[in-house]
């Protein structure tokens, strides 16, 4: 019973994620302001909350869960898995800090826009985030699949 527990919290956690993850994708874009970028800086939160109670979960879940660590330790695919997230993590650091940087901006002057030119450049650290996050179900998937092989 515990290892259906841990499994239903980790993927809602990993489902929260991915939703939070489109809906900062979405608000992202030029002309970014106000109310908008405001918003963009609660998601960004959420999204790193996310990110660590995913982690966390997971931990548990491997620790304590049905298969033990014994199963995941040999697995290429888990930690194939696990380099897909921290790829996740590492390339959130620059729009995050961008978005930090852009608040701080809107807080001195109500006015501030974005430039263009960092709201492109943090887009491709999003764009490529997604590609790191496309991995995750195929590595997910695989890792019941090829344990002993």
């Amino acid at each position: 019973m515990l290892d259906l527990i841990l499994a239903i919290a980790h993927h809602l956690a990993v489902f929260s994620y991915v939703a939070v993850f489109a809906a900062e994708f979405a608000l992202l874009r030029p002309g970014l302001a106000g109310p908008r970028l405001a918003q963009l800086g609660r998601l960004d939160a959420a999204y790193g909350g996310l990110a660590g109670l995913v982690i966390v979960l997971g931990i548990i879940r491997v620790i304590f869960g049905a298969a033990g660590w014994e199963f995941y330790v040999g697995n290429w695919a888990f930690w194939a898995k696990m380099a897909a997230f921290l790829a996740m993590g590492l390339l959130s650091i620059r729009p995050t800090v961008a978005i930090l940087r852009w608040r701080k901006a809107a807080a001195a002057d109500a006015g501030f826009v974005p430039p263009a030119a960092e709201i492109r450049a943090s887009r491709s650290f999003v764009h490529a985030q997604a590609v790191a996050l496309a991995c995750l179900p195929l590595f997910a998937a695989l890792i019941p699949r090829i344990y002993g092989i």
